[in-house]
């Protein structure tokens, strides 16, 4: 980490359709931090949106945006920051995550499915989205247990009582 700078407040990790975007603004706004995202950082970095640099560039090159943005967010960033769903992939992201404060955002296949729908956006769900989305989670779930601190189920809870589940869970006080 960069001199002076903590490190982020709260780190959001878990598989597309778990609130890390939605979650992060909450908890940000209740702590009265900023809010990043990884995924957008990507998307700035390549000036296109991550289905296009899927499409053109490839995952490996996605991934390799993907593991630069982490990195960066992880030394500057001293709010709320929401790592895209597959991020965790990435070896030497699993280890800068360790000692975090990395909150795993556990959802059922079929909550994820009713907020993701059959979004072409995301390029990994875009073809069988359940079946592929079930597949990420087997292979997933391991690596989001392995860095996270605590796990918070989102699972009939609206994002607010979701987002108070990870301020109790953090024991963190609201601004």
């Amino acid at each position: 980490m960069s001199a002076g700078a903590a490190g982020p407040r709260v780190v959001l990790v878990g598989p597309p359709g778990s609130g890390k975007s939605t979650i992060g603004a909450l908890l940000a706004q209740r702590l009265g931090v900023a809010a990043r995202d990884t995924d957008a950082d990507v998307e700035r970095e390549a000036g296109k949106p991550i289905a296009d640099i899927f499409v053109e560039d490839g995952e490996q090159r996605f991934r390799a945006l993907e593991a630069a943005a982490v990195r960066e967010a992880l030394a500057e960033h001293d709010g709320v920051l929401s790592l895209g769903g597959g991020a965790i992939l990435d070896p030497a992201t699993r280890a800068l995550l360790a000692g975090r404060p990395v909150i795993f955002l556990d959802v059922s296949l079929g909550e994820a499915m009713k907020r993701v729908g059959l979004d072409t956006a995301r390029p990994l769900l875009a073809v069988n989205p359940r079946q592929r989305w079930r597949t990420l989670m087997e292979e997933r779930r391991p690596l989001y247990t392995e860095v996270a601190r605590a796990v918070v189920e989102t699972a009939d809870r609206t994002p607010e009582e979701v987002a108070q589940a990870v301020l109790d869970v953090l024991e963190l006080t609201t601004a």
